[in-house]
């Protein structure tokens, strides 16, 4: 769901620091530019805003975080949030995440977060779906090796769609539920986002996989 239009926010973004503008001058060489340090760089798409990224920021001083988001209206939010509790390893990328694989190199991160996509429900749409595997192809080049990605949703076709577009991926299954919100195991360091707040407290499950990357 998209937020209404808020005026100026486009050239507020285009100053803001906490966002990166020359998105195609760091490829192969991000965290130490961006960042500068080695750690690992791990990147969540379409992160609304903001509020999970910024968590696992806080959580995780030693990783960095880079939060992709297309729309202006709602990755001010997120940079509000920033600029609320600046947090030195999280970062924004304003662009649209067909493209990653010209911002990342191969291997280069670590972990990805999709969380609460858009369905896309129509399928003429299919390949635009962040699950797809047509996006699973862009994240098998730029994921390491053992690399993971982390999808939740409430929307069980587009799970459904999502499970059956790993059988011809380079990537493995390693966990998967219907009812995350009723397997312990996968809630012990869940994070909720503020869609899953909403759709989990009107009974809605929310269904999650984790998927590992074959080869970087």
């Amino acid at each position: 769901m998209r937020l209404r239009n808020i005026t100026g926010s486009r050239e507020y973004i285009a100053q803001n620091p906490f966002v990166i503008h020359d998105i195609d001058k760091h490829k192969g060489s991000f965290a130490r530019d961006i960042f500068g340090n080695e750690a690992p760089v791990r990147i969540e798409i379409g992160m609304g805003k903001g509020r999970f990224i910024h968590t696992l920021a806080e959580m995780n001083a030693d990783i960095n975080y880079v939060g992709i988001e297309k729309y202006s209206s709602v990755l001010l939010r997120a940079i509000q949030k920033q600029e609320e509790n600046e947090l030195l390893n999280l970062k924004f990328i304003r662009m649209d995440a067909e493209y990653i694989c010209d911002v990342f190199d191969k291997g280069e991160v670590d972990r990805i977060y999709l969380n609460f996509s858009d369905p896309w429900p129509k399928d003429r749409h299919a390949k635009r779906r962040l699950p797809s595997g047509a996006f699973l192809e862009r994240y098998h080049r730029i994921l390491k090796s053992g690399g993971i990605v982390e999808f939740k949703t409430d929307n069980r076709a587009l799970f459904d769609f999502a499970l059956e577009e790993l059988k011809d991926s380079d990537f493995d299954l390693m966990e998967c539920t219907f009812d995350l919100h009723s397997d312990a195991s996968m809630m012990e360091d869940n994070i909720m986002t503020e869609y899953e707040e909403r759709f989990s407290s009107a009974g809605n499950p929310i269904c999650k996989y984790i998927i590992v990357n074959r080869q970087g």
